[in-house]
Order: structure tokens, then sequence, then C-alpha cells
């Protein structure tokens, strides 16, 4: 068994799409747009087959995201090395993302960043 796709609502889509696209060498459909209830949205695949969806649709409430919630904490992207998660741990800082912690060995035995990005959503970097 395999986890098909995650989806993430976001209030600006084309922001997000891209941010994917950019940054995490993601790949992305054509999009899908519902006229009737408005509902838009983007599969963004990567090279390994994991794929995420990003959807909006009006009135979709955004709440307070505190990293310290119950849900979904953070979608966590592999790079491959240690050298790739701090060129890319500098290159978001560098963009104006928010570096959280980071780069650095954790005490469970990973290597990472984790940067607020995506309307305040966590991203790991991690080799």
């Amino acid at each position: 068994m395999r986890i098909e796709h995650i989806a993430m609502y976001v209030d600006d889509l084309e922001a997000a799409r891209e941010f994917f696209l950019e940054y995490l060498d993601g790949h992305s459909n054509d999009g899908y747009h519902n006229v009737k209830t408005g509902f838009r949205s983007y599969f963004i695949s990567f090279d390994d087959g994991a794929r995420l969806e990003l959807m909006n649709k009006p009135d979709v409430a955004d709440t307070d995201k505190t990293s310290e919630r119950t849900g979904y904490a953070h979608i966590a992207f592999s790079v491959g090395s240690r050298e790739k998660v701090d060129s890319l741990t500098e290159c978001l800082r560098l963009a104006g993302y928010r570096v959280k912690s980071g780069p650095r060995m954790t005490g469970d035995g990973y290597y990472e960043s984790c940067i607020v990005a995506i309307e305040s959503n966590q991203i790991e970097i991690t080799v």
C-alpha cells in the first residue's frame, strides 16, 4: 500500500503551485476548475511518484496555523544530501521565507531544516 496523494487547501493557488515547481522540482498538470462550485486544483507530481493536490474553493476557512496543533504538521521533502539541504534552505531564506529551524541534526537522526512557506504551512527539507 502507498499514499496516493496528499491535498491541501490554499488561498493563492497559483503562488502555491509556483513554489512547488520552482523550489522542489515539482511538475504540474494543467489544473481543474469546477465552474459550478468554484473549486480549482492542481496536481503536483514529483520524480519519485509522490503527488500533492493543491486546492482552492471560495469560502474555505483559513484558520490559525500554529505549529503546535493537531492535524498534519508539515510536508517533508528529501533532497538527497546535507549539502542540498543547506543550499535549498539558504535559497529559500534569501527568497524571503522564514527558516523556523536548522539546518541541523535532530535527536531522532534526521538532518533537516523547517521552512515556513505556503500561507504559513511548514515544509521540512531533509536528506
